[in-house]
């Protein structure tokens, strides 16, 4: 399914989704290699096979090379562990746990295969689709220390944002209809 086809299958109710996912794909905010791994990323991180396919056609066809696809989704991977684990940190009233060596691999990110500030675009795409305020935060920080504006930031959360919507509507409707 290619993005144009996902659009125009989305219900009458999700017109906005349509209308933002079509204005998102000329997102000119951020370069094309950060613009498609944050599609392909979130896509990744809800999970959504038509969506995910239509994310990984089109990405393909704006010229996403290999090695940023692979490390789109390595950040979906990587970001849907350490999401769970530091939001639960978080949350949990016992401060004890905080001061525990999170024990887990995560050499992936120092060493993403692509430029780092994308990688952390990414990262932070996903982190917003898991709802991980302990990891936005960290993912800022390292996106500002960096140079990144505000504005390219923001655009990685939108596209998170309606990745997900779309997502959460073909999921919702592959259900009624299935």
């Amino acid at each position: 399914m290619s993005l144009d086809a996902l659009r125009e299958s989305l219900p009458a109710y999700a017109k906005d989704l349509n209308l933002n996912l079509s204005s998102l794909v000329a997102e000119s905010l951020l370069t094309d290699q950060q613009k498609w791994g944050c599609f392909v990323a979130s896509a990744y991180a809800v999970g959504v096979p038509a969506v995910v396919k239509a994310v990984e056609a089109a990405a393909a066809e704006a010229g996403l090379a290999e090695a940023a696809n692979e490390a789109a989704k390595a950040a979906a991977a990587i970001m849907g562990m350490n999401n769970v684990y530091y939001r639960s940190l978080h949350l949990m009233h016992n401060p004890e746990y905080r001061t525990l060596p999170a024990r887990l691999r995560m050499n992936l990110i120092a060493n993403p295969g692509v430029d780092k500030t994308d990688f952390e675009l990414w990262s932070m795409a996903v982190s917003a689709i898991n709802g991980c305020g302990a990891c936005l935060d960290a993912h800022e920080t390292e996106l500002k220390k960096r140079g990144v504006p505000n504005t390219a930031i923001q655009a990685s959360l939108r596209i998170a944002s309606v990745v997900n919507g779309v997502s959460r509507v073909m999921a919702g409707e592959a259900a009624a209809n299935g």
